[in-house]
């Protein structure tokens, strides 16, 4: 973070500035944090009431970690407070006033949408662009009114390339976003199932997620998927250049050639205006390829060269947790942990590269897919279909949201009890699966991020486990 006297600090979010401000030695913010006990000196310590815990609570113990000062709601307090009526709302204000200075310079920020795989292509763009200068592109998934903020503070004035991450509950919050950070480079990935409980359809998505190429200046770029309908479809809506991803000869940045090696790690050729490029991801799955080609039209606009971004793709490996994460056990049992979230797009995309590895047996553990509104029923019984028509040997449906997988596979051939299998918890899979796996076996754990199957596979893993292919 760039250093900022505590007035400078106090005009961006719209407080006052505190008379202990004026002491020497505590009127320099050199970082931001919600956490106290992440608090270090110079840090400005932002007091959040959540569900569960209000950091209003932890002032004392923020102060004694060295906060030089709390953003807060009401005064008092160990600390210097600034005062505002909504701390979130006022972190957003002093991410943008830093990044308008930091904008004021050489900085580049790219920004990155859409229903599945934000994650996955910040996580290879924040490496291609490490390759060319300093990054700041955390693991994770930053991507709201508090990551995001946190994630531009922590650019600097020798930052020369910002990678955030936008995600969207409803109409207007990606707009929001934008306010704070606006992109040089926007990119719009696809338009699926993520939140449609929430959205109502598929369209007003596509609306929301347009927002990101809305907010671009006509000196920016819009970076969208021709393979997508709806994604091809926001080009009118921007005042940017639109570059085109995809598989589609008319794609300008696209993939030939596409294969999977033993590891279901995809290798193409990279096609960029007038260049062909090798690439041999080192990230699991066949949909990678489509992250990956947004990847690089992002870095070719951010200034990288053709031949550069391959080569960076090829050494790019996976940073954030429980995103198709392989590892091998010392029994020779393959657990594949993408438990981090699930909808039915990405839900098929981890089947689909699961099936493309070798195994005694391939074993789908999924969990069920949350805020799919009406369509959670037949979207869990469609994916139970899909299950089968991929070819897992074994099913095995955590929870009663999940139910629906069970059906939807004996629909489709399975055996009820045999092949496809309910069960009511996480000790209740990790039982069978302690008891059925065998040497060979490929196992693929999947959720919504609010059934914690990451700890199922964690608990499959063992204190032992050894990392293989793709970890």
């Amino acid at each position: 973070m760039i250093a900022l006297s505590l007035a400078e600090v106090a005009q961006a979010v719209g407080a006052g500035v505190p008379h202990a401000a004026l002491h020497p030695g505590t009127a320099t913010v050199t970082g931001v944090t919600l956490d106290s006990r992440a608090v270090g000196a110079g840090d400005l310590f932002v007091a959040v009431a959540g569900e569960r815990v209000d950091g209003h609570d932890y002032l004392e113990a923020a102060a004694a970690a060295g906060a030089v000062a709390a953003l807060t709601t009401r005064p008092g307090g160990p600390l210097p407070a600034l005062v505002v009526d909504d701390t979130v709302a006022a972190l957003g204000r002093l991410a943008a006033a830093v990044h308008r200075r930091l904008a004021d310079g050489d900085l580049v920020t790219v920004g990155i949408t859409g229903s599945s795989g934000k994650t996955s292509t910040k996580d290879l763009l924040g490496q291609v662009l490490g390759t060319a200068g300093p990054t700041v592109s955390p693991p994770g998934s930053y991507n709201n009114d508090i990551g995001l903020p946190l994630t531009v503070l922590s650019a600097d004035a020798g930052t020369r390339f910002l990678v955030l991450e936008m995600g969207a509950r409803g109409i207007g919050h990606i707009a929001r976003l934008c306010a704070v950070a606006r992109p040089d480079v926007g990119v719009v990935l696809n338009v699926g199932s993520a939140h449609l409980g929430e959205f109502g359809s598929a369209d007003a998505v596509a609306l929301a997620k347009g927002e990101l190429v809305e907010a671009l200046a006509e000196s920016g770029t819009a970076v969208l998927n021709a393979d997508d309908p709806r994604v091809a479809g926001m080009a009118p809506r921007t005042r940017a250049r639109v570059v085109t991803t995809g598989r589609a000869a008319d794609a300008d940045v696209r993939a030939t050639g596409v294969t999977l090696d033993e590891a279901a790690r995809a290798r193409f050729t990279l096609v960029a205006p007038g260049e062909e490029h090798p690439v041999a991801l080192q990230v699991v799955g066949e949909h990678q390829v489509a992250n990956a080609l947004s990847a690089a039209a992002a870095a070719i606009a951010a200034g990288m060269t053709p031949a550069a971004v391959a080569g960076a793709l090829s050494a790019a490996t996976a940073r954030s947790r429980w995103r198709m994460e392989v590892t091998r056990r010392a029994d020779g049992v393959t657990v594949v942990n993408d438990a981090y979230n699930a909808n039915p797009e990405s839900m098929r995309a981890a089947l689909a590269a699961v099936t493309g590895m070798p195994a005694t047996r391939r074993v789908a553990v999924l969990g069920g897919m949350a805020e799919l509104g009406p369509a959670a029923g037949a979207e869990h019984e469609r994916l139970g279909r899909d299950a089968v028509a991929a070819g897992v040997d074994l099913l095995v449906a955590v929870g009663s949201d999940a139910a629906g997988l069970v059906a939807g596979a004996t629909a489709a051939g399975a055996r009820r009890g045999e092949t496809a299998v309910a069960v009511p918890d996480r000790a209740a899979a990790r039982q069978l699966l302690t008891e059925v796996l065998v040497p060979g076996d490929v196992v693929l754990v999947k959720a919504s991020r609010s059934h914690g199957l990451e700890q199922l596979a964690a608990d499959l893993l063992g204190p032992d486990a050894s990392a293989g292919a793709g970890a």
